[in-house]
């Protein structure tokens, strides 16, 4: 394709996501769809017609067939390794560090000063870069998926910490006083108010660490690994100019983390169908 049709294709697909965005189909979940689907083909017919107009190298940037060539190639691979980086380190560490936070997160809400004194420390915590403690967390549990599965606990652990016990907090001192007069106790009200009342909160939580969860398995990769993985292979295609093949691993992890996401989205409009966020109109 020239770089003069992908431009007339961009634009009919501008113009058709415009009309789209001003119609009165925009909240149809069907057209929800569409249009970033419809924008993402744009995007990579440009990037084909680009690479072929300007003759750019496969080492600088391969053109989106040559990587969709490589990942239909590297199937087995690809699947290898996805079942060692998500399956096996993210997942893995994504539910252990979840379950970690929502337990601290309880006991914190029961204890003031673990309120003063572990969210302080979770703080300065999340913030240490994960280049610094991925090594030594690799050095700690070994070359294999438990070391990334370590990584992603403690990547993991502290957002959904911080908004599990902000949610907590969220209903009000009217509300709490009612349960009082019923003579629920602290486990009672927190499992009829509190907890539904944090839902949205937790999820938030949920949600962001899902994709840094995934970051978290592939950079940790780099550190040390066996012969498989995506941070692995990422770091030696690299090297061995393989570029096309990284570009698909790319891909996997893009769209892992975009279905990763969009289940938990989807598990939260059902669970908190009550809350104005999840109305439509």
């Amino acid at each position: 394709m020239s770089m003069t049709a992908a431009i007339v294709f961009w634009l009919i697909a501008w113009g058709i996501n415009m009309q789209l965005a001003r119609s009165g189909w925009r909240d149809h979940r069907l057209v929800r769809i569409f249009v970033p689907v419809l924008f993402g083909v744009t995007i990579l017919v440009l990037w084909q017609a680009a690479v072929a107009a300007f003759d750019v190298s496969p080492v600088i940037l391969p053109a989106p067939s040559d990587i969709a060539a490589r990942f239909v190639a590297e199937t087995a691979t690809l699947r290898e390794d996805f079942v060692q980086t998500v399956l096996k380190g993210a997942l893995s560490g994504y539910v252990i560090g979840a379950l970690a936070a929502f337990l601290t997160a309880i006991a914190i809400d029961r204890s003031r000063f673990l309120t003063a004194g572990l969210l302080p420390i979770g703080n300065f915590v999340a913030a240490l870069p994960i280049v610094g403690i991925a090594p030594i967390l690799v050095s700690w549990f070994g070359f294999d998926w438990q070391s990334k599965a370590a990584v992603v606990v403690v990547m993991v652990f502290f957002p959904i910490l911080v908004n599990t016990v902000q949610g907590l907090a969220e209903a009000s001192a009217m509300q709490k006083d009612l349960m009082r007069t019923y003579a629920a106790g602290y486990f009672q009200t927190l499992l009829k108010l509190r907890l539904p009342a944090a839902m949205p909160f937790i999820f938030n939580g949920l949600k962001i660490a899902t994709t840094l969860a995934l970051i978290g398995a592939i950079v940790a990769e780099y550190f040390g690994s066996p012969t498989r993985g995506m941070g692995f292979r990422i770091s030696t295609g690299v090297g061995s100019l393989s570029i096309d093949l990284v570009w698909a691993e790319i891909a996997v992890a893009a769209l892992t983390g975009s279905a990763v996401y969009g289940l938990v989205a989807l598990i939260e409009k059902r669970v908190t169908f009550w809350h104005p966020s999840q109305r439509t109109k």
